[in-house]
């Protein structure tokens, strides 16, 4: 917004002919550098690899583990189904809501450039400053001590594993997957892309065996006279325990939006890719959980710490230690994946100047943000150091929650504040009132049901609030903090050997530079 760095202002017309002269300008300077030989972030994330993206990213432990929860809650085996479906259909509206912000605002940054752009800096920064000192590195930590559990599960069969063995291979696989990350992009993607391959391939186990006892007749638990039957009737309170039990299930459905500008044809594929993954994962779930619900009783379910592992050693046999292993090798893409996206957020809040420019700055050969990799497996590592990752989550939990409706409220705002902008896709209006009116209604129980953790979450985002203003917004600072932010930058580039990347214009325009197609009026330079 005004005032913000790399941000646009509001739309103002003026002439055709100057932004007809204005697009031609920058083709002939783009001309001069060959894009492969130009150091930008590149464009290597196809269709295929923008769905394992979000599958991977949803697909972690949870479908593994946390389907007892959804249970308890419901109370039922056919309402927790029933749960598991609308909870599909709320990620599909919101993902929906985010397709059309996506091609609308295309900068890579998700949640974050989108609420800069529309609320202003101070906005996106307390976003920015939740998700890059707490939520991502808590997320990120508590994944990859699930990881370590289930890889040294075997080792330690009959006790809880060394606390400082997880540790150190929890810090190890960060630390791999970090220099991946930093090597290459493409190095990047194939990970992301076989270990999703291998999340649904253990997956279909499931859904095959449990689709063997179905055949077997051992279905009796889904019938509706029984699947619907219940000792007590749940409270409004619990079954909307149980959507959020869901929903963090499904979180990560947001998650290409983090890297729009490395997309091949954003506007096609990212939106193709959401159309692809939201309801494969919602199938595959559901069909997972009826897989669990034909072979395991509800008592059965409810009495497993790991629904999936307890689920192999009852129909497996000596083939159960497959379980184990399909949610160690979930829990690695899933570190890479969040390793990826959470690094790009640095690198966007970077670029608008909200996070020093060290962090806007990618290698000279590989094009990969190295500082900022290296700030997100730091961060996480120090998560893993602290110990206290259980009460953590539960106020990460909250704000990325809160995150997701602001996100979605400024949607509604934008159409508000900017109706004649040229939207490549405009969901109906119905689609964010819709997910707004469900966030609120699970937002609220949140708060009266745990009032404390709300409160903390909403503290550490308010924290920001300071930061921004002498960070950021203070401008006038002594020079001996712009020396000492110089040398730091210039130290950094030396050791990392980064640059600033150059960004091309034509490929990378603000909204606010789009032709207004709708109204047949001119916006700025029409770059689309």
């Amino acid at each position: 917004m005004e005032g913000q760095n790399g941000s646009s202002g509001s739309i103002r017309s003026r002439p055709q002919g100057s932004a007809t002269e204005s697009k031609k300008k920058k083709k002939k300077m783009m001309k001069e550098i060959p894009d492969s030989d130009r150091v930008t972030l590149k464009k290597e994330i196809g269709l295929l690899s923008a769905c394992t993206i979000i599958i991977g990213n949803i697909i972690g432990s949870g479908i593994f583990i946390s389907p007892k929860g959804v249970l308890e809650h419901s109370g039922s085996v056919g309402l927790a189904l029933v749960v598991w479906v609308l909870g599909g259909c709320i990620a599909a509206l919101g993902s929906l809501c985010y397709a059309e912000l996506g091609v609308t605002i295309p900068k890579s940054g998700g949640d974050y450039s989108y609420v800069t752009e529309i609320f202003g800096g101070l906005m996106g920064f307390l976003l920015l400053w939740s998700a890059v000192l707490i939520m991502y590195p808590t997320t990120l930590a508590v994944i990859a001590l699930t990881f370590s559990s289930y890889v040294l599960q075997p080792v330690f069969p009959d006790c809880v594993p060394p606390y400082m063995a997880t540790r150190m291979l929890s810090a190890t696989c960060l630390l791999l997957l970090t220099w991946v990350n930093c090597s290459s992009v493409r190095m990047a993607t194939r990970i992301q892309d076989v270990f999703t391959v291998g999340k649904l391939m253990a997956l279909g186990l499931i859904i095959v065996v449990g689709l063997v006892q179905i055949c077997k007749g051992n279905y009796e638990a889904l019938t509706p006279q029984v699947a619907f039957s219940m000792e007590r009737t749940p409270s409004v309170g619990q079954i909307a325990l149980a959507f959020l039990q869901a929903s963090f299930a499904f979180s990560g459905w947001n998650f290409l939006n983090y890297v729009t500008e490395e997309v091949v044809e954003p506007r096609r594929n990212l939106p193709r890719a959401i159309y692809i993954s939201i309801p494969l994962v919602t199938f595959v779930y559901t069909l997972t959980n009826i897989a669990y619900f034909s072979s395991m009783s509800p008592e059965e379910l409810l009495s497993s710490n790991a629904v999936a592992v307890t689920f192999g050693e009852k129909l497996l046999g000596m083939f159960s230690v497959i379980m184990p292993i399909s949610v160690a090798l979930s829990t690695f893409g899933g570190i890479n994946g969040y390793l990826f996206t959470s690094s790009r957020l640095c690198f966007s809040g970077a670029r608008e100047g909200h996070l020093p420019s060290l962090l806007a700055m990618i290698h000279f050969k590989n094009c990969t943000p190295i500082p900022a990799l290296l700030v997100c497996c730091a961060a996480t590592i120090v998560i893993l150091c602290i110990g206290e990752t259980h009460n953590l989550i539960n106020y990460v939990s909250f704000i990325n929650y809160l995150s997701y409706g602001v996100t979605i409220a400024g949607l509604l705002y934008y159409r508000w504040k900017k109706p004649n902008l040229y939207r490549p896709i405009k969901v109906n209006l119905l689609v964010p009132v819709c997910y707004l009116m469900f966030w609120a209604l699970l937002l609220g129980f949140s708060l009266y049901s745990e009032p404390v953790v709300c409160g903390v979450g909403l503290v550490i985002m308010l924290t920001g609030v300071p930061v921004y203003f002498l960070g950021v917004h203070w401008k006038e600072k002594p020079k001996c903090i712009y020396n000492f932010i110089e040398r730091a930058t210039y130290v950094g580039q030396r050791l990392c050997f980064v640059v600033f990347p150059q960004f091309d214009p034509i490929e990378i325009a603000s909204p606010s530079e789009w032709t207004d197609r709708s109204s047949g009026r001119s916006s700025l330079s029409a770059n689309s």
